[in-house]
This record gives structure tokens, sequence and C-alpha cells, in this order.
């Protein structure tokens, strides 16, 4: 998994000497925000500061702010939305949000192809870029916004991007989710894709184009899953805890560890097998979810973690850090995408037999 904002930073091991400060920080400390340049590392790393609010994001370009981001948002906040006004509790800010962000994704289609862009700009929201397909987040936002909002106009303009890439899931070239991998395949497109078209298919798919989108998109991201266990040496702290690897993906070509970020479409990677009537994706569901609950800390000082805490980053190879270790960061995501995969199968009949 590429890298993203940490909810709390407090490595458990030294840092490696190449990150001995915290980006955007001067060894000077007498150097405070007004003596920084213009464009310091810090706001090009995407970090929140009590002074300046957020930065752009990941891409290196200030004002930059990638689609794919802005979609995962626009979608989860659409579905607390949803959850909340199902308990009678309204949140007209955060419709106001999704609104706004769904209004910048159809101004950004292009009129021609129907492709979502990759990237709009922090101050206009005008459309930067259509290369990739990191627009693909928005689809299952549009999908999802046509049905809470009551507005047609929404699956319209999902459709018409699903169609745009199409050619991109067919010609297995899915490329450009994460912010700092930017024309390059990822494990990420295909979650995007696997959510896309199956919220496609189950919102309207007359002629089974979407589930065929949705299958070819689901094969594409297993090629990144392992389906065996390594051997780490028993002196690593994964051999020594006997970290199992079957079940968890790749990250990409560009970055060799493992990572738990494809609990994000287990949803929709169930509900896909359902409608395929093939249990080779459910199996492959369950086998994710199984390998990243096996690293939760316990209790302060569990794998030199404090407890609640899950890495991002798992070396099953020499890749940034040595084979068998683990990055001593837990970010948000991490939890975050282990905690709704598990809530979600705690309603999947199909998980039911062993949780």
């Amino acid at each position: 998994m590429d890298q993203r904002r940490t909810v709390r930073a407090r490595p458990a091991a030294p840092r490696p000497p190449h990150r001995r400060h915290a980006p955007g920080r001067s060894r000077d400390r007498r150097t405070g925000p007004h003596l920084r340049p213009p464009h310091s590392r810090r706001d090009l790393l995407g970090q929140w500061t009590r002074d300046g609010g957020w930065s752009a994001g990941w891409t290196g370009h200030r004002d930059r702010l990638h689609a794919r981001t802005l979609g995962d948002a626009t979608l989860f906040t659409l579905r607390a939305l949803r959850a909340e006004r199902a308990r009678g509790v309204d949140h007209p800010l955060w419709e106001q949000a999704v609104r706004s962000n769904l209004a910048a994704a159809l101004e950004g289609q292009d009129a021609t192809t129907g492709r979502l862009a990759a990237a709009h700009h922090r101050e206009t929201g005008a459309a930067v870029d259509h290369r990739g397909s990191a627009g693909l987040a928005f689809v299952g936002a549009l999908v999802e916004a046509a049905d809470l909002f009551g507005d047609p106009d929404h699956l319209e303009a999902a459709r018409r991007a699903g169609a745009a890439f199409a050619a991109d899931v067919t010609s297995e070239f899915l490329c450009g989710a994460p912010e700092d991998v930017s024309l390059a395949p990822t494990s990420e497109d295909g979650y995007n894709a696997v959510i896309a078209y199956t919220l496609l298919h189950e919102a309207d798919d007359e002629d089974g184009r979407w589930l065929d989108l949705a299958r070819r998109a689901a094969d594409w991201t297993l090629t990144f899953r392992y389906t065996y266990d390594v051997r780490f040496p028993p002196h690593t702290l994964l051999g020594r805890y006997g970290f199992r690897t079957r079940g968890a993906d790749q990250a990409s070509p560009s970055n060799q560890h493992l990572h738990a970020f494809g609990l994000i479409c287990l949803p929709e990677t169930v509900r896909l097998a359902r409608h395929l009537g093939d249990p080779y994706y459910l199996r492959s569901a369950r086998e994710n979810l199984d390998c990243f609950r096996q690293f939760v800390a316990r209790a302060d000082g569990d794998f030199n973690a404090y407890r609640g805490m899950v890495s991002e980053r798992f070396y099953q190879t020499d890749c940034f850090q040595a084979k068998g270790m683990l990055l001593t960061l837990s970010h948000a995501w991490s939890a975050g995408v282990l905690l709704y995969a598990c809530e979600h199968a705690l309603d999947l009949p199909e998980f039911q037999e062993d949780l």
C-alpha cells in the first residue's frame, strides 16, 4: 500500500536513517512555518496542520487533488450519511460535501469520451488530467448517490464513465489509483474497478456487460494476491509470529510489500461471487480477511506496538526494509479497512460459519 496520512505515528522502533525527521520538519528547531519555502516538502505530502489546514496530497503538485482520494472520501461519506439517516439522524453538511464533490466530478467528465478526471484543481475543482484510471473511484459514488438522492443523471454519468474505462479493463492495464504511483498499475486500481462495475451491475445491467467487466476486474486484481505462504527466517518478527501470507496482496510493482487495502472491496467481491455463482472469489475474499486478522496488537507491547495498532506494510521480500519485518507505523486506513471488512463480514452469510 502506498503512503497515506497517519492518525497516530508512534513508531515501535527507530526510523531508518533516511527518515530521521518528520516530513517537512526542519532539522533546525528555530525554523518556523513562516520560514518555509513556498513549496516545502510538507506541502507536497498531504498532511493537516492547525495553521495551514490540509495540503493537496502526495502528487507533487500543490494544487492537484487526486480523483481517487476524492472518490473514496465521497463514497464513504455518502455511505455514512445513508447509515445515519437510517437511524433518523441527518447531516446537511455531509450531504453538501458529497454533492459538491460529485458536481466537480461531473463537471470534469470528458464530454467526448466519458472518462472522469484523474485529478482536479484544488481551488477551482476543474479537471486537470484524464490519464489513468483514478477517476473510476467516482463511479461507485455516482451509482450510490443516484439511489440516495433520487437523481438518475448521476447513474447515467456513472454508466458513461463505466463504458469509457471498459477498455482499460479489457486491455488489462488499469493504472494511477494511488497518489504517488501516477501511471503505473497497482492492486488499488483493481479494487476501484471491482467496486465500480459490481455496483453498476447491481444498479442496471440488462445485457450483463457490467458483470463481465466486474469479473475481469476481479481476475486482474487477484494477480496481486498471494496464494501461498512465504517462508520467513525464524529470527525475524514475521517468522517468529508465524505470519501467513496467503490472502495478502502485493501493493504494486513499484511498492513490493504486502498490504491490506484490498479489504476495501470485500463486500463487493463477496456479492460478485454470488452474482457469478463462483466460490473462487468468495474463498479469496475470506483468505484476504483471514490474513490481516493475524496482526492486530492485543495489548501495548504486542509485537512492539500499542493496543489496536495495525501495520501498513508487511515485508515478504527485501523492499524498503528487510524480509520478515513490518512497518512500525499504524495508519488510519490500516485499521479502518480491517474494521470495515470485519463489520461487513458479521452480516455476510458466507462468513458466518467461522466468525
